[in-house]
């Protein structure tokens, strides 16, 4: 079978759709799954049934709702298509109320309160707008998987998807009221469209097995960077080794199966770091199809000896992995929103919705900021190889100076590229883009689309871009309103536009850096403007409690004040449990790993310098020295971080765990190799 024939082959697609169903029923699924028309609930029987005979005879005897609850993971449920006959022996059927709607118990996933233990009832509802697939795992068993939303019994939403797609819903209304306004023509849907890059580390499956803190946390709790690591710059683009080409290739022909769009595949910065880049989609699917490549990542990583993490920051001193969110809108006329096109200046439609974007950028930074908090993009955010906490705009040199003048009045000219000089003959002429990158800026625009860059490698898009859409949807509502209250009272159109954009530009212009996000002085300028710098979790997350963040969701039909409080107390605790987490993960490391090891090698140092007493031995006993007041500083230490844990507060936590690391730490740099009783980053980061 060709890679063409392949591609989606495990997809109840368009494709696939038309060979199972009949004409009328295909037109009717095509047009809610492309056009957004409400299901019609006449067909679900006839679709129920060629969708099992369709997965059935891809191997398939259990079906499942999947679904994404709080968590941040994936969830699955798996039925048989089977039932008795009572005749001794078993039919096949799936109905459209199995199709349609689940029940899964909702007490035991995260809901902020929203439901009681003692509440189990939850539902899972089918998403026609993402089709359904077959999921196929290393041995080979096959399941029918149906994406759905996930939410309580009076209604309210326990997952990520259902607010994306109300978000999506509110940002379609406000794209359509400016194609009306502007005089757009075209009647498709307009939509988000998303194209997640997302960066993942390889590691050895069996060094990874006698590692605890990466099987625990996900990311290496002790460990000392090597002489080599990323500091050659060779990694980045270099040669894929050939276990890792096999196992992304793999993973390549896996996601194809599935209908995920995956296009570049490359060695990140740090050595045993990857990433792969899909195209553009609709952004519901998109979303879901990133989870897919998540678990396929780690699911192909085992056929290979391989562990694939997806921990934002598994390894200290190096960079950490984030998940590019590159994101923009598709208008009725079916053409990108965010293509400024030749003349930029002269394009009012463009021009509106950017300001609007930075409007709303602005405006709701700190809720875009705790949509992407975490402990493990705490460790991230800032580093020098990620966006800072702070979120700014990076619009390039184009554009701001568009932006400039129209600050200024009218624009009257579009700074073009050209081609560039590279003093090689034989080449052609290479054009050269009028914009450059920045790679420091968490929120960039990249010529036809603008990248959040800010979002953790772990995380599901579906949060952060239901944040984007609202705001963006909000931003439009308000530029609209202003635009048509000067109409309405005799100002031209055009003047209108421009009076708004301008007062717009002078509230947010103070968003927009087009500079070195990681500088020091970066930081000190973004206070004088009073952009917020919400560098860790429990400070990004308040913002879901914020009276114009909660006005926000309410107004757009996206989170109702519970839900939204929901989330805040989801991702408290979470980080509060994560935190707890590896803190007692560390304390067991140390004090039944490194503690002993560290007592039996400063004794054999100390019998070393015994039996050495006819010879001078200055540097033995000075290392000798060195192995005891560590290892009596690490009881010290020990003891602080047991004290912590007990005081249940994470920053005690986390300040317990970095001090008794320190000293790990440096007893691996004098320990023989052999004699320590984990493997070392050195062991881990070449993966061949």
């Amino acid at each position: 079978m060709s890679i063409q024939e392949e591609f989606g082959c495990l997809v109840f697609n368009a494709k696939t759709m038309s060979k199972y169903l009949s004409h009328k029923t295909y037109e009717s699924l095509l047009a809610t799954m492309e056009n957004g028309t409400a299901l019609d609930a006449s067909i679900a029987d006839e679709v129920a049934s060629g969708m099992k005979t369709w997965a059935m005879e891809h191997g398939a005897t259990h079906f499942t709702h999947w679904f994404q609850p709080l968590n941040g993971t994936t969830a699955e449920k798996h039925d048989a298509f089977y039932n008795p006959d009572f005749k001794g022996g078993i039919v096949a059927s799936f109905s459209a109320k199995e199709l349609i709607q689940g029940e899964p118990d909702a007490s035991s996933f995260p809901s902020g309160g929203l439901r009681a233990t003692f509440e189990a009832r939850g539902y899972t509802a089918w998403d026609p707008t993402s089709p359904a697939f077959i999921k196929v795992n290393n041995d080979g068993v096959a399941v029918l998987c149906i994406p759905t939303v996930f939410y309580g019994y009076h209604g309210e939403a326990l997952d990520k998807k259902t607010p994306l797609l109300r978000s999506q819903a509110a940002l379609e209304k406000q794209i359509n009221r400016v194609a009306k306004l502007f005089g757009v023509q075209g009647n498709k849907r307009p939509f988000a469209t998303l194209g997640p890059e997302q960066e993942y580390f390889l590691v050895d499956s069996e060094v990874y097995s006698q590692r605890p803190d990466l099987i625990q946390t996900g990311r290496t709790l002790f460990g000392v960077r090597p002489a080599r690591h990323q500091q050659l710059e060779d990694h980045y683009f270099g040669k894929i080794k050939n276990r890792v080409l096999s196992f992304m290739a793999e993973v390549d022909k896996e996601l194809w199966k599935l209908g995920v769009p995956a296009k570049t595949r490359h060695n990140e910065v740090s050595p045993a770091q990857f990433e792969l880049a899909p195209v553009f989609e609709e952004q519901n699917l998109s979303s879901d199809h990133n989870m897919l490549v998540m678990e396929v990542l780690q699911t192909v990583a085992e056929r290979y000896g391989l562990v694939c993490l997806l921990h934002e920051k598994p390894f200290d001193g190096v960079n950490g992995s984030g998940k590019h969110n590159n994101w923009s809108i598709t208008g009725p006329d079916g053409k990108n929103w965010l293509s400024p096109g030749k003349t930029p200046h002269e394009n009012a439609k463009f021009l509106t919705v950017l300001v609007s974007i930075i409007k709303g950028v602005d405006t709701y930074a700190p809720l875009l900021r705790a949509t992407v908090a975490s402990a493990g993009n705490d460790h991230r955010l800032g580093a020098n190889e990620a966006p800072p906490a702070i979120i700014s705009i990076f619009l390039g040199e184009q554009l701001t100076d568009i932006i400039n003048q129209l600050e200024k009045g009218k624009p009257t000219s579009t700074k073009v590229g050209s081609e560039m000089e590279i003093g090689v003959s034989m080449l052609p002429p290479l054009p050269k883009d009028a914009t450059d990158r920045n790679r420091t800026s968490p929120f960039a625009f990249t010529g036809n689309k603008f990248e959040f860059r800010a979002v953790g490698s772990e995380q599901s898009c579906a949060t952060s871009n239901t944040a984007l859409n609202t705001i963006v949807a909000w931003a439009l509502d308000d530029v609209m309103n202003q635009i048509e209250a000067l109409t309405s009272k005799g100002t031209e159109f055009n003047a209108a536009v421009q009076t708004v954009l301008q007062k717009e530009i002078k509230e947010h212009k103070r968003v927009l850096f087009d500079g070195n996000g990681y500088s020091g002085e970066w930081e000190v300028e973004a206070a004088k403007r009073g952009l917020p710098n919400l560098r860790t979790t429990p400070e990004a997350i308040k913002a879901y409690r914020d009276p114009k963040v909660i006005e926000l969701y309410k107004k757009y039909g996206v989170l109702s004040e519970v839900e939204l409080e929901s989330r805040y107390v989801i991702e408290k605790e979470k980080y509060e449990t994560v935190i707890a987490l590896e803190a007692n993960c560390a304390l067991m490391m140390a004090k039944t790993m490194f503690l002993p090891e560290g007592i039996s090698y400063a004794a054999e140092l100390a019998d070393s310098c015994a039996s050495l007493t006819d010879y001078v031995h200055k540097g033995v006993s000075a290392l000798a020295k060195s192995a005891a007041e560590d290892v009596e500083k690490l009881t010290q230490e020990i003891e602080k971080l047991e004290k912590a844990i007990d005081s249940n507060d994470p920053a005690a936590e986390l300040e317990g765990m970095k001090n008794v690391r320190q000293v790990v730490d440096a007893l691996e740099q004098i320990v023989p190799d052999s004699q320590w009783p984990v493997p070392g980053y050195g062991e881990m980061f070449f993966v061949g």
